[in-house]
């Protein structure tokens, strides 16, 4: 079930190209400011330093738990410049996440967050500093808003004057996560199958074949997508179908978009005991449970919460009780595909012993969405 995981020149007219070369003559006075680089990342104890050699505007930090990361966005920045990781932080990646974003992820080797951040006078330098906390903690925090950092850079900056203006048509605004293409015939439930990591964050890596979990776990997805349109009896959708990355709220929220009947987030894990095997499923806990539907429940705009139902009207108590009801209906839900799944799969992909764990995993708190993250095996042994 699971085999195949790694599976103009033209001439132009002279015309042409003196317009092409005019329209850049014009375009570019209003490129005055070009983004600053990263020259460096360091972690001392718990500080954070990330020098730039020009001033940004903004940065901002979430958690990630499942592994535990603190990932950083810096606004009007190039990625570049070393890399060092301590305390805490065990590895630092950096890659670009959109034309204008430079992402900085710290992989932790113990549960910490980010407790305040604050950049230099110049905007050249931002410091964070890192507060170790325990497991519960960290997996509030990964349901939390983003922390942001203005830079007193944003401030004085002014928008470069030009003498010219240009006026292009641009595509209608794209919804804040994509709408990916479904799968089977009309009418059937829908599973939604998320392939995890992917882009700059690779996973986890054999450290005897090299293999990345973001590959490995577009492969599973694709092959289970394939088998289940095969079966006719569901209809499938991924939420990437090749090499890209979304942060964990925009994955479950891609499917909840779909009004998706379960969603299944697929990991290839890594472990220090080179004993470890097995599949496991985890669900959704009930410390994370309770968390999820105070926050939900705490939203100034609480409509469409629980399958289209506004909670807008209701008061603050009433609102809490309504989501942690469905989310406790969910979390039967999930727990029962769990069963489902270890007794159907069980003949193809060994299982763990103890194959079901409960966990505050972001991509597992749909209030009305069943969820399970399945971690297929052990890429690291």
């Amino acid at each position: 079930m699971f085999q195949g995981w790694t599976d103009r020149a033209a001439t132009r007219h002279k015309r042409g190209m003196a317009l092409t070369l005019a329209l850049v003559a014009v375009v570019s006075p209003l490129n005055a400011a070009e983004a600053a680089g990263v020259r460096k990342v360091s972690v001392d104890g718990t500080t954070v330093t990330v020098s730039l050699d020009d001033a940004v505007r903004s940065a901002s930090s979430f958690v990630l738990a499942g592994p535990d990361r603190i990932a950083l966005d810096i606004e009007g920045a190039d990625p570049g410049g070393s890399l060092i990781s301590g305390g805490p932080v065990s590895r630092v990646r950096q890659g670009r996440f959109d034309g204008k974003t430079t992402r900085i992820v710290f992989d932790l080797a113990e549960p910490a967050i980010v407790s305040r951040g604050a950049f230099s006078p110049d905007g050249k330098s931002l410091t964070l500093s890192l507060a170790p906390v325990d497991p519960l903690r960290l997996a509030i925090a990964s349901a939390e808003d983003r922390k942001l950092y203005k830079s007193p850079f944003a401030a004085r900056a002014k928008p470069p004057r030009s003498s010219y203006s240009l006026t292009v048509p641009l595509a209608p605004a794209r919804s804040n996560v994509p709408r990916p293409k479904i799968y089977g015939p009309a009418g059937r439930p829908l599973v939604v199958i998320d392939a995890g990591h992917g882009g700059h964050d690779p996973g986890a890596i054999s450290p005897t074949s090299g293999v990345r979990e973001k590959d490995v776990t577009l492969g599973v997805a694709r092959q289970i997508r394939d088998a289940l349109i095969a079966s006719g009896r569901v209809r499938v959708a991924l939420t990437r179908e090749d090499d890209r990355f979304y942060v964990l709220r925009e994955r479950s929220a891609i499917a909840r978009n779909l009004k998706a009947d379960l969603f299944i987030s697929v990991h290839a894990d890594a472990a220090p005991a080179t004993t470890a095997t097995g599949a496991t499923v985890y669900t959704l806990s009930e410390v994370a449970s309770d968390r999820e539907a105070q926050l939900l429940a705490q939203r100034e705009n609480r409509a469409d919460v629980i399958n289209g139902v506004d909670l807008g009207a209701e008061n603050k108590d009433i609102a809490s009780i309504l989501v942690d009801l469905a989310q406790r209906e969910t979390m039967n839900a999930s727990a029962g595909f769990a069963s489902l799944l270890k007794r159907e799969a069980g003949r193809y992909v060994p299982f763990r012993s103890d194959y079901h764990k409960m966990a505050g995993l972001a991509v597992l708190k749909s209030p009305d969405m069943p969820s399970i993250l399945l971690e297929v095996g052990y890429l690291t042994n």
